[in-house]
């Protein structure tokens, strides 16, 4: 008989869940974030050679479904959600050196994994369910358009997106609001963490909960976290089988739920080595790694603005993965990356190699290059998190030409957009929520 996996609060102080629970509510009731009551373990034995990316998912992510009301639907929940690719390929100018592309999806970003995973689980647990769910989604850029995209016109749903005013690149503001009928983005007058506080706030508002049933879409929701764990398994098995040895890691990252994937994978037992994480400007998580108390603070703007983060919230997964602080900086190396780096990065690369970057995708290339000035040869993969076309403004000028568009961006750039302002309070939020709090209806007509 199947045990089912169990998941609790990661302030331990919320009823045990199971994972569908988990997803459908996002937050903890103690505003923890769900983990599983341990993190299982897999063998490469586990996987079959040459695997498409859904069926990596699907036996990597078994453990946790299992004894679960989704887990015989999990085969067609990856099958639905992950059918683009993530290739893990080498740059030919560098040896031993790898990119893993996370933005073949419909808005060329790596949140479109976890969204469009989120989405068809949440579209099987509400079945008949009448009542219309609202998913709120704070994003520094890219996780809006990617959970927009996901849940377009999926009845019974609505998203609602906050994103920092002025503080996204103009193609990532077109993105968040060209969709539409039941995805609404609101412009706050503050910064992304502002925007996650707000959303926190709504999902442990009792009242506003009882009104109309809120969830969460960002990386505190295991819907999103758990699939993208696939990917980074996925190209571990595939350098694994080719090369006998695992592959080390550069993970550009902000709210850190994209290298918590990494990390969890490599927990799980699977062939991954050293992992280091590139951070902008915004120094919370190096200032820890560095010996410092963990102190968030406000967030800072910078090139790289999807990590804009000043307290990531999937720290609180991660001191649950080591509890001992030590334990933990001896895990990771965490370097942090400033515009004038980025800058530089993505210049000299297109100059010398013809190598187009994102200035997120910049950081892990400039973590690399110094690994590579100090002599290292082990086999290291960039994670590549967005394309640069999401970025004209920066990119363009700096490798004098222009880049070209995605052929899934351009047609979301042809289309309208429009966004609402919002004050950066949490009442201002919670007072935009009740009027929509009509069970029935959509957020706006259906285009």
């Amino acid at each position: 008989m199947t045990v089912a996996l169990r998941y609790h609060s990661t302030r331990g102080s919320s009823p045990v869940a199971t994972l569908s629970e988990a997803m459908a509510a996002g937050l903890a009731p103690d505003g923890g974030l769900y983990v599983p009551e341990h993190l299982p373990r897999l063998r490469v034995a586990d996987f079959r050679q040459g695997e498409t990316l859904a069926e990596t998912a699907t036996t990597l992510l078994a453990p946790f479904f299992a004894g679960d009301k989704l887990a015989n639907e999990l085969p067609a929940i990856c099958a639905e959600a992950l059918t683009f690719p993530t290739p893990l390929h080498a740059l030919p100018q560098h040896p031993n050196t790898s990119v893993l592309e996370l933005f073949h999806g419909p808005t060329a970003a790596f949140k479109d994994v976890g969204a469009r995973f989120l989405a068809a689980c949440l579209r099987r647990l509400r079945g008949d369910d009448a009542r219309r769910l609202t998913i709120l989604v704070a994003t520094s850029g890219d996780t809006g358009a990617a959970v927009g995209a996901a849940f377009h016109r999926q009845p019974g749903i609505n998203v609602v997106i906050l994103y920092p005013d002025s503080r996204v690149s103009p193609r990532q503001a077109h993105q968040l609001g060209c969709f539409g009928g039941n995805v609404q983005a609101l412009r706050v007058q503050g910064r992304f963490d502002d925007c996650q506080r707000m959303v926190k706030a709504a999902l442990n508002d009792t009242a506003l909960q009882t009104q109309s049933p809120l969830s969460s879409a960002n990386s505190i929701s295991l819907g999103r976290l758990l699939p993208q764990m696939s990917y980074y398994a996925h190209a571990a098995l595939a350098w694994w089988h080719q090369y006998g040895e695992a592959l080390n890691l550069i993970v550009p990252t902000g709210n850190l739920g994209n290298a918590l994937a990494a990390v969890w994978v490599r927990q799980m037992e699977l062939p991954i080595g050293l992992i280091h994480l590139a951070c902008n400007a915004n120094t919370t998580l190096p200032d820890f790694f560095n010996g410092n108390d963990y102190t968030p603070r406000q967030a800072v703007a910078t090139l790289a603005n999807a990590m804009d983060v000043g307290a990531p919230s999937n720290f609180e997964r991660l001191r649950w993965t080591f509890p001992d602080p030590d334990d933990l900086r001896a895990q990771l190396h965490v370097e942090s990356v400033d515009d004038r780096t980025i800058r530089e990065v993505i210049a000299r690369h297109a100059g010398e190699h013809g190598e187009v970057f994102c200035p997120h995708t910049a950081t892990a290339v400039h973590v690399l290059d110094k690994l590579r000035a100090t002599g290292d040869d082990l086999p290291w993969a960039i994670v590549a998190t967005a394309h640069p076309a999401k970025f004209e403004s920066v990119v363009e000028p700096l490798i004098g030409r222009a880049v070209d568009v995605p052929t899934s961006l351009a047609a979301m750039l042809q289309r309208p957009a429009e966004a609402e302002a919002l004050d950066a309070e949490d009442d201002a939020l919670r007072e935009w929520l009740l009027p929509r709090a009509d069970e029935g209806s959509a957020l706006l007509p259906t285009v």
